[in-house]
Protein backbone atom coordinates (compact mmCIF):
# COMPACT_ATOMS: atom_id res chain seq x y z
CA UNK A 1 0.00 0.00 0.00
CA UNK A 2 1.08 2.97 -0.57
CA UNK A 3 2.56 5.25 2.20
CA UNK A 4 1.02 8.45 0.99
CA UNK A 5 -2.92 7.18 0.73
CA UNK A 6 -5.36 6.07 3.24
CA UNK A 7 -6.87 2.77 3.30
CA UNK A 8 -10.01 3.59 2.05
CA UNK A 9 -8.83 6.36 -0.09
CA UNK A 10 -12.08 8.26 -2.06
CA UNK A 11 -9.93 7.46 -5.27
CA UNK A 12 -10.64 3.77 -4.89
CA UNK A 13 -14.63 4.01 -3.59
CA UNK A 14 -17.27 2.79 -5.75
CA UNK A 15 -20.05 5.07 -7.34
CA UNK A 16 -22.45 4.42 -4.83
CA UNK A 17 -20.40 5.68 -1.75
CA UNK A 18 -18.37 8.73 -3.71
CA UNK A 19 -22.46 9.79 -5.07
CA UNK A 20 -23.64 9.50 -1.51
CA UNK A 21 -21.46 11.29 0.12
CA UNK A 22 -21.54 13.95 -2.75
CA UNK A 23 -24.86 14.20 -1.93
CA UNK A 24 -24.60 14.95 1.70
CA UNK A 25 -21.84 17.63 0.58
CA UNK A 26 -18.81 16.20 0.35
CA UNK A 27 -17.12 17.74 -2.15
CA UNK A 28 -13.82 15.78 -2.61
CA UNK A 29 -16.20 13.20 -3.30
CA UNK A 30 -17.62 14.67 -5.82
CA UNK A 31 -14.54 15.71 -7.23
CA UNK A 32 -13.58 11.88 -7.39
CA UNK A 33 -16.62 11.35 -9.23
CA UNK A 34 -16.11 14.16 -11.84
CA UNK A 35 -12.18 12.94 -12.67
CA UNK A 36 -13.52 9.51 -13.15
CA UNK A 37 -16.05 10.09 -15.71
CA UNK A 38 -15.28 13.74 -17.07
CA UNK A 39 -13.51 12.14 -20.09
CA UNK A 40 -16.28 9.82 -20.92
CA UNK A 41 -18.68 12.90 -20.51
CA UNK A 42 -16.22 15.19 -22.54
CA UNK A 43 -16.35 12.50 -25.36
CA UNK A 44 -20.61 12.08 -25.41
CA UNK A 45 -20.59 15.94 -25.66
CA UNK A 46 -17.90 16.39 -28.83
CA UNK A 47 -19.95 13.38 -30.56
CA UNK A 48 -23.42 15.49 -29.94
CA UNK A 49 -22.34 19.15 -30.66
CA UNK A 50 -21.12 20.29 -34.11
CA UNK A 51 -17.81 21.37 -33.14
CA UNK A 52 -15.24 21.44 -30.00
CA UNK A 53 -15.09 24.42 -28.83
CA UNK A 54 -17.66 24.15 -26.18
CA UNK A 55 -17.66 21.09 -24.95
CA UNK A 56 -15.55 21.96 -21.70
CA UNK A 57 -18.51 24.50 -21.46
CA UNK A 58 -21.11 21.61 -21.49
CA UNK A 59 -18.99 19.24 -19.76
CA UNK A 60 -18.65 22.11 -16.69
CA UNK A 61 -22.81 22.87 -17.36
CA UNK A 62 -23.18 19.24 -16.73
CA UNK A 63 -21.23 18.99 -13.62
CA UNK A 64 -22.46 21.92 -11.57
CA UNK A 65 -26.13 21.05 -12.91
CA UNK A 66 -25.43 17.24 -11.07
CA UNK A 67 -23.69 19.03 -8.44
CA UNK A 68 -27.13 20.50 -7.53
CA UNK A 69 -29.13 17.69 -8.11
CA UNK A 70 -27.27 14.70 -6.43
CA UNK A 71 -29.35 14.80 -3.18
CA UNK A 72 -32.08 13.75 -5.41
CA UNK A 73 -30.59 11.00 -7.37
CA UNK A 74 -32.38 7.83 -6.32
CA UNK A 75 -30.39 5.11 -7.78
CA UNK A 76 -27.07 6.17 -6.73
CA UNK A 77 -25.34 3.01 -8.21
CA UNK A 78 -26.52 4.53 -11.62
CA UNK A 79 -24.38 7.93 -11.16
CA UNK A 80 -22.45 7.39 -14.38
CA UNK A 81 -25.49 6.88 -16.68
CA UNK A 82 -27.17 9.73 -15.12
CA UNK A 83 -24.18 12.19 -15.88
CA UNK A 84 -24.29 10.91 -19.16
CA UNK A 85 -28.00 12.17 -19.50
CA UNK A 86 -27.15 15.33 -17.79
CA UNK A 87 -24.25 15.67 -20.26
CA UNK A 88 -26.20 14.90 -23.62
CA UNK A 89 -29.41 17.40 -22.38
CA UNK A 90 -26.83 20.06 -21.53
CA UNK A 91 -25.17 19.70 -25.14
CA UNK A 92 -28.68 19.78 -26.85
CA UNK A 93 -29.78 22.72 -25.21
CA UNK A 94 -26.41 24.57 -26.39
CA UNK A 95 -27.25 23.15 -30.17
CA UNK A 96 -30.57 24.56 -29.59
CA UNK A 97 -29.41 27.72 -28.11
CA UNK A 98 -26.95 28.34 -30.46
CA UNK A 99 -29.64 28.04 -33.54
CA UNK A 100 -30.91 31.22 -32.35
CA UNK A 101 -28.09 32.98 -33.13
CA UNK A 102 -28.06 35.23 -36.59
CA UNK A 103 -24.14 35.53 -37.10
CA UNK A 104 -22.89 31.62 -37.82
CA UNK A 105 -19.11 32.99 -37.26
CA UNK A 106 -20.27 32.44 -33.52
CA UNK A 107 -21.47 29.26 -33.73
CA UNK A 108 -19.05 27.48 -36.39
CA UNK A 109 -16.05 26.83 -34.98
CA UNK A 110 -12.53 27.25 -37.55
CA UNK A 111 -12.05 24.00 -38.98
CA UNK A 112 -8.27 22.66 -39.72
CA UNK A 113 -6.60 24.66 -42.49
CA UNK A 114 -5.25 21.52 -44.14
CA UNK A 115 -8.89 20.77 -44.85
CA UNK A 116 -11.01 22.29 -47.87
CA UNK A 117 -14.01 23.81 -47.45
CA UNK A 118 -16.35 21.93 -48.86
CA UNK A 119 -14.86 19.18 -46.76
CA UNK A 120 -15.10 20.99 -43.80
CA UNK A 121 -18.95 21.61 -44.42
CA UNK A 122 -19.56 18.01 -45.51
CA UNK A 123 -18.25 16.78 -41.94
CA UNK A 124 -20.18 19.61 -40.06
CA UNK A 125 -23.34 18.52 -41.67
CA UNK A 126 -22.66 14.91 -41.10
CA UNK A 127 -21.80 14.83 -37.29
CA UNK A 128 -24.99 17.42 -37.23
CA UNK A 129 -26.75 14.74 -39.14
CA UNK A 130 -25.64 11.87 -36.32
CA UNK A 131 -26.77 14.19 -33.41
CA UNK A 132 -30.14 14.87 -34.87
CA UNK A 133 -30.43 10.74 -35.86
CA UNK A 134 -29.28 9.94 -31.96
CA UNK A 135 -32.28 12.35 -30.69
CA UNK A 136 -34.50 10.57 -32.81
CA UNK A 137 -33.63 6.94 -31.08
CA UNK A 138 -35.67 6.40 -27.95
CA UNK A 139 -33.69 6.69 -24.78
CA UNK A 140 -32.51 3.12 -23.92
CA UNK A 141 -31.26 2.57 -27.84
CA UNK A 142 -29.50 5.69 -27.28
CA UNK A 143 -28.05 5.33 -23.97
CA UNK A 144 -27.12 1.76 -25.27
CA UNK A 145 -25.42 3.26 -28.45
CA UNK A 146 -23.32 6.14 -26.90
CA UNK A 147 -22.30 3.94 -24.03
CA UNK A 148 -21.21 1.04 -26.43
CA UNK A 149 -19.95 3.58 -29.39
CA UNK A 150 -18.67 6.61 -27.80
CA UNK A 151 -17.89 5.10 -24.21
CA UNK A 152 -16.16 1.78 -25.63
CA UNK A 153 -18.13 -0.59 -22.95
CA UNK A 154 -18.68 -4.39 -23.48
CA UNK A 155 -22.34 -5.62 -23.46
CA UNK A 156 -22.00 -7.15 -20.31
CA UNK A 157 -20.89 -3.39 -18.72
CA UNK A 158 -24.31 -1.97 -20.60
CA UNK A 159 -26.13 -4.52 -19.44
CA UNK A 160 -24.72 -3.63 -15.36
CA UNK A 161 -24.69 -0.39 -16.19
CA UNK A 162 -28.09 0.59 -17.09
CA UNK A 163 -29.72 -2.45 -14.97
CA UNK A 164 -31.04 -4.70 -18.13
CA UNK A 165 -30.65 -7.94 -19.48
CA UNK A 166 -27.77 -8.63 -21.69
CA UNK A 167 -30.12 -10.40 -24.58
CA UNK A 168 -31.80 -6.48 -23.78
CA UNK A 169 -29.01 -4.53 -24.42
CA UNK A 170 -28.26 -7.01 -27.46
CA UNK A 171 -30.93 -6.20 -28.86
CA UNK A 172 -31.50 -2.48 -28.16
CA UNK A 173 -28.24 -2.16 -29.96
CA UNK A 174 -28.79 -3.91 -32.80
CA UNK A 175 -32.13 -1.98 -33.12
CA UNK A 176 -30.46 1.39 -33.17
CA UNK A 177 -27.53 0.36 -35.13
CA UNK A 178 -30.07 -0.70 -37.90
CA UNK A 179 -31.90 2.79 -37.43
CA UNK A 180 -28.51 5.02 -37.40
CA UNK A 181 -27.68 3.16 -41.00
CA UNK A 182 -31.10 3.41 -42.41
CA UNK A 183 -31.12 7.52 -41.42
CA UNK A 184 -27.19 8.21 -42.31
CA UNK A 185 -27.20 6.34 -45.24
CA UNK A 186 -26.72 9.85 -47.10
CA UNK A 187 -23.58 10.14 -45.35
CA UNK A 188 -21.90 6.63 -46.34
Amino acid sequence: MDADRPSGSLADADDRILAGRAADGDTHAFGVLVRRYAPMMRAYARRILPGTAEVDDVVQDACIAAWDRLPKLEDLDRVKAWLMRITGRKAIDRIRASRAHADIAEVDPPAPEHVAPPERVEARAGVAALGAALQELPDTQRECWVLREIGGYRYEEISEELDLPLPTVRGQLARARKYLIVRMEQWR
